[in-house]
């Protein structure tokens, strides 16, 4: 082939004017033909748009090189793929030639060839499939072009204003050996809604379908019903694309009968269009295509029938809810009414190969099972290098599905604002705080626990120049860290509730013989425990807690910190008693009543922390690592070192250094050493003060009753109750 009839081949309409010929530019949106096209004498293709557009930008859109153009280049070396001579059969080859480009015709006869039929699809062979007029998708700016040495189809993605955004090819009709390879994106482009061009049209009709990709909207669109098409099953964009559809009031979504249905119901379990949304069900029928397709005269009275027996997502939601809760029941009912949870869990550590860290289990527990209210519980587990935290983390882990929780070993400055991964209800999990480090990510962070949600608004670079834009990520979101350091930012550090792993040398022996094998190690059936995270996430989650004030009026209100820390006790109460719904009693609007046993679980817990945190309490390592130190003092020595301390102790000199280092922050040690990498040389600093309770005992709570309280509290008790065996007919799936 000379190098002109490679370019004609390229171009799908054309026409001879004198020696040469004129064509639409491919380098704009031509509507008329503005492109000559000729030979010079040396054989070399000569190209000029009259509307001003480069030669190489003609070549470029055209999927060919400037080498292209001259004899010698890839001209007269090409081979064509597939002849017409692989087609055996006659009728087949003719049938291929008619839905050839003109261009291919036209080049083949120029030079007394067959015409080549390459691979990939034609717009004739589209529209043939399709059952649509050409015209009419020619009008919707689709039009024929060579991608990767085959034939492929345009489909532009315009603006809501009309603006080409994106482009689509569509490179064969069917899939091939199970694997889909019939759609590629143009380089560059950003996927979004197909059709947003014609929401004028939806808006004014009142309601849209939601199809996926793109074939349906064009069906859709020829029989007049407004249609938005989503580019894949999975890519509808929460923060791309339900603003487009706020003046929506009715949304049908076609749920197809594969996994993308089940990909489409996922996101919009998530979407604010969800109240507005309708499900169509086409039966046999993938989708409008299909059933278009399967019988044109009676598509319209076949999509009406479907249109007409929608279901509201609601009712579905509802369905699909009540079918999951009483299946979480059936496999987590003797768990979930068992009076002590959280005691059931420490009996199965030893088989997860976790020792010696009940407690540091159970409040990693907690805090997941947090996620599920308006404010989780966020977490810091410190502790020296190798000491388990997160393994401990790992283990506990597995005993709630993979979806409470989003884990991570570090993440870049801006991850939390660009990830598109969903962390409402969810617990992050980075397994060390090292991976957060960075002004901008701990700004995010704080956002994210204290709003409950991140708006981050930055400027984008777009074709009209620099734009603003919002980008919101949306909570609540727990956060859950292991970190060697003894502290983390400052301003993060009092949004975390902080436990150090155990560092003595009993712990050490402990985690060695289960190392060595400890019988039953990992037999832990985790499907009940998994149901029982799914069964809470399905039902009932609002909490109160009647003895919520008489609490505030009995905890001395010595620190500042106190504030923040309150507010999560009486999470930590409402997370217990949630884990415990199916024995706790029910309020007249159905919200659980936390228990004092609530509160005597969560004080056992964490009453020492919290009370570390506000420093009106001494953690038993750093008084033991202080009383050390006065020991050696009182020998004689005029100071001590990080040997002497480490010695007496009986730790490495790793966990007694992160001892001293936690010591001389509180002002319980001081270095006289000011000299970096020189041996510390350890005195003792202030005085350790007598220790304050920070969370009252159980009985001054049940002293200051919740009936009529001694401070002048008065909390009468609902006038009824649903009691928890009233409520196991419902969780049963028996009552409605």
């Amino acid at each position: 082939m000379t190098p002109i009839d490679i370019l004609l081949s390229q171009l799908h309409d054309f026409k001879r004017r004198g020696a040469g010929y004129i064509a639409r530019c491919p380098a704009h949106d031509d509507k008329e033909a503005s492109m000559s096209i000729s030979s010079g004498e040396d054989g070399r293709v000569l190209l000029k748009c009259f509307a001003g557009c480069k030669v190489e930008d003609i070549v470029s859109a055209l999927d060919l090189k400037m080498a292209d153009l001259f004899a010698g280049g890839k001209g007269g070396t090409i081979s064509p793929p597939t002849t017409v001579q692989s087609c055996n059969a006659k009728a087949k080859r003719d049938e291929i030639i008619k839905h050839l480009p003109v261009s291919s015709i036209c080049s083949a006869l120029q030079t007394k060839q067959r015409p080549i039929i390459p691979p990939g699809v034609t717009l004739a062979q589209y529209a043939h499939a399709k059952r649509l007029p050409i015209d009419f998708l020619q009008g919707l700016g689709m039009r024929d072009m060579t991608y990767l040495n085959q034939h492929a189809v345009r489909i532009p993605y315009k603006t809501e204003g009309g603006d080409e955004s994106a482009v689509r090819f569509r490179l064969a009709m069917e899939k091939k050996d199970g694997e889909d390879t019939r759609f590629r994106w143009k380089t560059g482009s950003k996927p979004l809604l197909y059709g947003l061009w014609r929401l004028p049209q939806c808006r004014q009709q009142g309601y849209v379908v939601l199809v996926e990709g793109e074939s349906d909207c064009q069906t859709l669109w020829f029989h007049n019903i407004p249609a938005l098409g989503i580019p894949g099953a999975g890519n509808w964009k929460e923060a791309r694309d339900a603003a487009y559809l706020e003046n929506v009031s009715l949304i049908y979504v076609i749920i197809e009968p594969d996994s993308g249905g089940e990909a489409v119901k996922k996101w919009l379990a998530n979407s604010t269009i969800s109240s507005r949304a309708k499900l169509i069900n086409l039966g046999e029928y993938k989708d409008p295509s299909g059933l278009y397709l399967a019988d044109p005269t009676q598509f319209l009275a076949r999509w009406q029938k479907a249109v007409d027996g929608a279901i509201p997502w609601s009712d579905l939601a509802a369905a699909d809810l009540h079918s999951e809760q009483k299946k979480a029941w059936s496999l987590c009912k003797d768990l979930a009414q068992a009076p002590h949870i959280l005691d059931l869990l420490a009996g199965e550590l030893p088989r997860l190969g976790v020792v010696g860290e009940d407690r540091l289990a159970k409040i990693i527990y907690m805090a997941i099972t947090s996620r599920l209210l308006e404010h989780p519980i966020s977490l810091a587990i410190k502790g020296p290098s190798s000491a388990g935290k997160s393994y401990i983390t790992m283990r506990v882990l597995a005993l709630v599905p993979p979806d409470a929780y989003y884990a991570l070993s570090a993440m870049s400055e801006k991850a939390l604002a660009y990830s598109e991964e969903n962390l409402s209800h969810r617990v992050l999990v980075l397994y060390e705080a090292a991976g957060m480090s960075g002004e901008f990510v701990n700004y995010l962070i704080r956002s994210l626990l204290s709003e409950g949600h991140i708006r981050y608004e930055t400027v984008e670079k777009t074709k009209d120049g620099l734009r603003a834009k919002v980008i919101e990520r949306k909570g609540p979101t727990g956060l859950m860290v292991t970190t060697t350091a003894i502290g983390l930012h400052p301003e993060n550090e009092t949004r975390l509730l902080s436990i150090t792993v155990t560092d003595t040398q009993e712990q050490t022996r402990s985690i060695l013989l289960a190392m060595a094998g400890t019988p039953g190690a990992g037999e832990v059936d985790p499907a009940p425990w998994h149901a029982l995270q799914q069964w809470l996430a399905k039902g009932e989650r609002r909490v109160v807690v009647p003895y919520a004030q008489a609490l505030a009026q009995l905890i001395p209100p010595i620190s500042i910190r106190l504030r923040r820390d309150f507010g999560a006790l009486l999470n930590l109460i409402k997370t217990h008693a949630l884990l415990h719904r199916a024995s706790r009693e029910r309020d007249p609007d159905g919200h659980i009543i936390a228990t004092l046993g609530d509160y005597a679980a969560v004080r056992g817990l964490v009453g020492d922390l919290i009370g570390e945190g506000v420093e009106a309490m001494i953690s038993p390592t750093i008084r033991e690592t202080v009383g050390i130190l006065n020991e050696i003092i009182r020998e004689g020595k005029e100071e001590a070192t990080l040997t002497d301390i480490a010695s007496r102790l009986k730790l490495d000199k790793s966990a007694a250094s992160r001892r001293i280092k936690v010591a001389v922050k509180k002002g319980f040690i001081r270095n006289l050493e000011t000299r970096k990498g020189l041996p510390a040389k350890l005195v003792c600093g202030d005085l350790l003060a007598e220790e304050i309770e920070v969370l009252p005992g159980l009985e001054k709570l049940e002293g200051c009753t919740v009936a009529c309280g001694e401070e002048g509290i008065d909390t009468p008790p609902p006038p009824h109750m649903a009691k928890p065996e009233e409520l196991l007919n419902l969780y049963e799936g028996e009552i409605a």
